[in-house]
């Protein structure tokens, strides 16, 4: 299939899920006026709302500051918000989340950090994502372990499977900076089994593949845990940020002026959305995250809110990030073009 395919099937499957979403809002008959209740929603909360977008985003560019600044490169806040952004954006519409990482690598390139430190810097950020993530979910599940199991009964598997797919890479990451040759071997046996089975095309290419991205995975970690201060900064950003994301949902229940369920309870419903859902191979986990906040709040969003409350929850954690990286990709554009004009000029003058 040609990437040109692919960015067009993407594009309409996000674009039928934004009209579901729509669908699911205002089609709910257990609300008298759609339109009105979000009329009446409070706007203080809606601030914090957006609060929570901007603290989870600019956290996320904190990580790339931090990791380059410490290695001597003088980018600023702004750029690397920029980068965070750009990520957001095509992680947001490519399956798996595949396009993010190699195109904010690109964009630390035009900005003057080399590929590797800027593939560091993604490596680095990937790594205490993760590991926030599945520390967040599970003592948040385990402090309310009653609740949980009361609101999602069925669908407990589903958490159970998303966590441990998540919580996989910690391990897998720490295996590669300290045992790197035990990956090795496991990988390439597993690449020569799966070539047996004619699952794989190229099994050389799929080797190094995996090669590459062990050697990245153990200078990184090799990297980070001789600078002890790095390390803390990076695990405040990825707890900070992620808190903030999972808070969204909170701020979304306040602001429908609704009661009866404590803060604490929807924040840990939250994160285990995040990890049931976030590891499903399609643009922006779209679907999985919809169904998912149906099944998981349909007893927390009550008088025929929930449809409304998803629209606002999923304009903030998805389509907001459609629209402002549309933004940036321009913005970056235009400072690209300023800055090549002035080292022409520069070039000229001298």
């Amino acid at each position: 299939m040609s990437s040109g395919l692919k960015k067009l099937l993407s594009f309409l499957f996000i674009a039928l899920s934004i009209t579901v979403v729509f669908f699911i809002a205002f089609s709910n008959e257990d609300l008298s006026n759609a339109f009105d209740a979000i009329r009446q929603m409070n706007l203080t909360w809606l601030a914090c709302i957006f609060g929570c977008w901007l603290i989870y985003t600019v956290c996320d560019g904190l990580n790339y500051w931090f990791y380059l600044r410490g290695q001597g490169f003088k980018i600023s806040i702004g750029r690397a918000v920029n980068v965070a952004l750009i990520g957001f954006y095509y992680c947001n519409i490519t399956p798996s989340s595949a396009g993010g990482q190699p195109m904010q690598v690109n964009s630390m390139r035009k900005a003057g950090i080399p590929v590797g430190y800027g593939t560091m810097a993604v490596t680095i950020r990937f790594i205490t994502n993760q590991t926030m993530t599945s520390l967040i979910a599970l003592v948040l599940y385990i402090l309310n372990h009653d609740f949980v199991h009361q609101q999602l009964a069925g669908a407990i598997w589903i958490v159970r499977i998303g966590w441990l797919i998540n919580f996989a890479a910690v391990p897998l990451v720490l295996l590669a900076a300290f045992k790197r040759n035990w990956v090795q071997k496991f990988a390439e046996m597993l690449i020569n089994r799966l070539d047996k089975m004619h699952i794989v095309r190229n099994k050389e290419a799929a080797i190094s593949k995996v090669t590459e991205v062990l050697d990245t995975y153990h200078t990184a970690l090799l990297d980070l845990m001789h600078s002890p201060g790095q390390i803390l900064l990076q695990f405040a950003c990825s707890t900070m940020g992620l808190l903030a994301l999972f808070g969204t949902t909170v701020f979304v229940y306040y602001a429908f002026g609704l009661t009866g369920t404590p803060w604490y309870q929807i924040l840990t419903i939250s994160s285990l959305l995040f990890v049931s859902a976030s590891y499903t191979p399609l643009p922006g986990a779209s679907g999985a995250q919809e169904g998912g906040f149906l099944l998981y709040f349909r007893d927390i969003f009550k008088d025929g809110t929930i449809g409304l409350a998803l629209l606002i929850w999923r304009f903030f954690t998805f389509y907001l990030y459609l629209i402002v990286g549309v933004f940036t990709i321009i913005l970056e554009k235009i400072i690209l073009r300023r800055e090549a004009r002035k080292r022409k000029n520069a070039s000229k003058a001298a």
